[in-house]
């Protein structure tokens, strides 16, 4: 069997612990089953400042893009608040995403049944959510130009950020979630402000000719973002898929993951195009959660989305489909029997440091592959 190539990109704050919890899945996989996972491990944010005075290094920028799939835990903290601008912890991300040409990024927000108690909506409003954000991740304001902060005189300053699409990019983009609707619930809804922005105008008019064209089979929808944000809290699940920008996917997805309870939940893929010889993807893995250094080093993280995150890399980037549906079913066994980190308990539940919680999946998933 030929190689399965990961780069591991555990980076700071609770992202090691978390990472070391999927180490334990790659090993077991590697032993029991034979999957041909080759890890590599490097470093990134302000790890990687630490060491080489940048967010990421070109040589493990080079083993990325020369890697099946990038998983990666977390950047950040108070350490690096005062590093430069172009140095900071999250820059290292920005090139990944950048240069891997990442541009789609999938965020599904789905309720574990064992955890409808834990949202804070109501439990008739959560139970069942299963949707899906598709985030077009590349353009948008965080790369338009210019991005600048200038003086403009009389002690003043004017800062800039520019929010660019071209036709392309909105087309790939919507292309992605009309594909993953036809495998789900064939609903789209594409969310933008084309009532007060130019670029929301476009958005609106090129996914409406990209399902005209190609995907008139999928329901397509349309809706202001802020309103879908308003939606979002009210009835999730009217929606299946989706689709939007990069600064509102952002926003966005980040109501959506506090729907299940906890950002330590959600697990996210972000896909590049697939190459025309080969069909495989460039690819990130990573939780939603962010680096959590006031929890840090103390075995209380919740492993689950980074768990979740490499079950997302094996249906994407290796196709084992099959495992990467043991893995989910492991999670939802291990929350049914009452295995709970510290930001999910709720009384009469078990709580299990972040090794435990990971020891608990592992188990499962080898009980559900023998």
């Amino acid at each position: 069997m030929a190689t399965r190539k990961l780069f591991l990109l555990p980076g700071d704050g609770i992202g090691p612990e978390t990472m070391a919890e999927v180490s334990k899945l790659i090993a077991v996989m590697n032993t029991e089953m034979d999957a041909g996972f080759e890890t590599e491990v490097g470093l990134v944010g302000g790890a990687a400042y630490d060491a080489h005075g940048e967010a990421i290094s070109d040589a493990d920028m080079e083993r990325a893009l020369a890697a099946d799939a990038v998983l990666f835990g977390a950047v950040g903290g108070p350490k690096w608040e005062s590093v430069p601008y172009e140095q900071r912890p999250e820059a290292g991300l920005l090139r990944l995403r950048k240069e891997m040409e990442l541009f789609a990024n999938l965020r599904p927000a789905i309720c574990y049944p064992a955890l409808a108690e834990s949202s804070s909506l109501k439990k008739e409003v959560i139970e069942g959510l299963d949707i899906l954000i598709v985030r077009e991740l590349t353009g948008g304001v965080y790369f338009g130009e210019p991005k600048e902060i200038v003086e403009i005189g009389n002690g003043q300053k004017r800062a800039v950020d520019t929010q660019v699409y071209d036709t392309f990019e909105i087309e790939r983009i919507a292309g992605v979630a009309f594909e993953l609707a036809r495998t789900r619930r064939n609903k789209v809804c594409s969310m933008e402000k084309h009532n007060v922005m130019k670029s929301g105008v476009l958005w609106k008019e090129v996914v409406t000719a990209t399902h005209e064209a190609k995907y008139a089979d999928v329901e397509l929808t349309h809706m202001l973002a802020d309103a879908g944000g308003m939606q979002l809290v009210r009835w999730p699940k009217q929606f299946d898929v989706i689709v939007t920008d990069n600064l509102f996917g952002d926003m966005l997805s980040d109501v959506a993951a506090m729907l299940t309870g906890s950002l330590g939940m959600l697990p996210s893929a972000s896909l590049g195009a697939p190459e025309a010889s080969t069909g495989k993807r460039k690819a990130l893995y990573e939780p939603v959660h962010g680096s959590a250094p006031d929890i840090a080093g103390q075995s209380i993280a919740n492993p689950i989305a980074m768990i979740a995150s490499f079950a997302m890399c094996l249906r994407y980037s290796f196709n084992m489909v099959a495992e990467a549906g043991r893995l989910e079913k492991a999670i939802a066994a291990v929350l049914e029997d009452g295995f709970r980190t510290r930001d999910l308990m709720s009384d009469g539940m078990r709580e299990v440091s972040t090794s435990a919680m990971g020891d608990a999946v592992v188990q499962k998933f080898r009980e559900l592959s023998a």
